[in-house]
Formats: C-alpha cells, sequence, structure tokens
C-alpha cells in the first residue's frame, strides 16, 4: 500500500483535495476531522499558536500510526497539518506540499464554509507567518509540490499522476 500525505498551510485546499479523492473511490483521510487531531495544552514557551493561549492543534499520533499501518487499500492519502507531525514522516511512501500563493490563502480562508479556522485575526495572521516559517521547511522535505492555485481538478490529477501507479 501506498501512504500519501498531503499537507500545506492552512487555506491551500488540503480539504477540497482529499474529498475529491475520497469521491474518486481513494482511501482519504483528513486529519481535521473525525478525531485524528485534538487541541492540547502546550508550554507557554511555545507561543502564540492562533488557537487560545497555551492551546494547538495536534494530530493523535497512536491513531494516525494504527491507520499508516493498516493495509486495506492500494493507496492511502492523508491531509493535514500538525506541529507533530513530522514523527511520522518516515511512514509515507509520498510526501506532497500543497502551496498557494498568499492571496489565495487569504481569500480561501475568508470564504471557506468547512472549517472556521482563519476567519479570526489572530488565526489568518498565524497561518500567514506558517507560511513564511513551515512551509520552507516543507518545501525541502515534501518529494512533490503542486501549486492549488488552479482548477481542483488539475490539482487532483497532479496529485495522482505524482505517486505513480
Amino acid at each position: 500500500m501506498k501512504r500519501v500525505f498531503l499537507t500545506g498551510m492552512s487555506g491551500t485546499g488540503k480539504s477540497a483535495v482529499i474529498a475529491d479523492l475520497a469521491a474518486r473511490g481513494y482511501k482519504a483521510i483528513d486529519t481535521d476531522y473525525d478525531g485524528w487531531s485534538e487541541l492540547v495544552d502546550v508550554p507557554a514557551s511555545v507561543g502564540s499558536t492562533g488557537l487560545g493561549e497555551g492551546k494547538d492543534w495536534l494530530w493523535r499520533e497512536d491513531r494516525i500510526a494504527r491507520l499508516l499501518a493498516t493495509e486495506d487499500a492500494d493507496v492511502l492519502f492523508i491531509s493535514g497539518g500538525a506541529s507533530n507531525q513530522g514523527k511520522l514522516y518516515a511512514q509515507f511512501d509520498h510526501i506532497v506540499l500543497l502551496p498557494a500563493p498568499t492571496a489565495v490563502m487569504k481569500e480561501r480562508l475568508a470564504n471557506r464554509t468547512n472549517n472556521p479556522y482563519g476567519k479570526d485575526p489572530d488565526e489568518l495572521a498565524r497561518a500567514l507567518a506558517l507560511k513564511e516559517t513551515i512551509e520552507p521547511v516543507l518545501r525541502r522535505i515534501a518529494d512533490v509540490k503542486i501549486d492549488t492555485s488552479v482548477p481542483l481538478d488539475q490539482v487532483v490529477q497532479k496529485v495522482i499522476t505524482a505517486i505513480g501507479p
């Protein structure tokens, strides 16, 4: 089974891509939902997360690890972004970064209806700060980068093509 991680900043289209992959019949999990991630207390030294003082959104590593160990599909797509995701990178066959220009991210965050994150000014500021600090790190570790400012069907086809047969 191929294990593919789709990552990127808030507002880049990860949820739309993973939903489209699921609609095409792939096993596709959005870690923002269904208990794959949780809001946890973090030390004040972490700084502002945009999620509330002393809070951050983390993967439930035990659940994600079990999911990655399950062999029940040809391909497993997982999407998301959490500060502890790097602990599981070695278990993925492909890491796909889904970047978008800042203007596209702002528009998507302001207008999306599936998730309120990014509408609050502090959350938007955090998303844009992460684009400057975390996205460059993701660019270095990702083996595939697909700009999500093009139509969704093109992005999804590029993802499918990039991971190969």
